[in-house]
C-alpha cells in the first residue's frame, strides 16, 4: 500500500483558516499559527456578543420603560408588579415599544396599574 501525504489536506486547512483572518494586521492574517489563534479569539468572541446582545438590549428596554413609568407617576418594579397583578403579559420589548411610540397607551397601563397597587 502506498504512503499517503496529507499535504493537500493541510493547506486546504490552513487557507481556511487564512480565508477567515482576511483583513487582520500583519501576521495575523498571513502566518498559519498566529491567524489560527487570532480567528479562534474572534469565533469566541462573537459567539460570547451574541449573549451579550441580550442583555444589552433588555437593559435598554427596562431603561426605556422606567423612565416613561416615572412619567406616569410609577417607578419600574411598581409599574411591573401592578402589570402581574392586573394579568396583563406585556413583554419589555413590547412594554418598551409602546413607551416610545404610544405614550397614551403606556399612560392606560400605568393606570391600570396603579389600580391595582392601590
Amino acid at each position: 500500500m502506498a504512503r499517503v501525504k496529507g499535504g493537500l489536506n493541510a493547506k486546504k486547512k490552513h487557507n481556511r483558516v487564512l480565508k477567515l483572518a482576511k483583513g487582520y494586521r500583519g501576521a495575523r492574517s498571513k502566518q498559519y499559527r498566529v491567524a489560527k489563534q487570532s480567528v479562534m479569539r474572534a469565533l469566541n468572541s462573537s459567539y460570547s456578543g451574541r449573549k451579550e446582545r441580550k442583555r444589552q438590549f433588555r437593559r435598554l428596554w427596562i431603561v426605556r420603560i422606567n423612565a416613561a413609568a416615572r412619567i406616569n407617576g410609577l417607578s419600574y418594579s411598581k409599574l411591573m408588579h401592578g402589570l402581574k397583578l392586573a394579568d396583563i403579559d406585556l413583554n419589555r420589548k413590547m412594554l418598551a415599544e409602546m413607551a416610545v411610540s404610544d405614550p397614551e397607551g403606556f399612560a392606560s397601563l400605568t393606570e391600570i396599574a396603579k389600580s391595582k397597587l392601590a
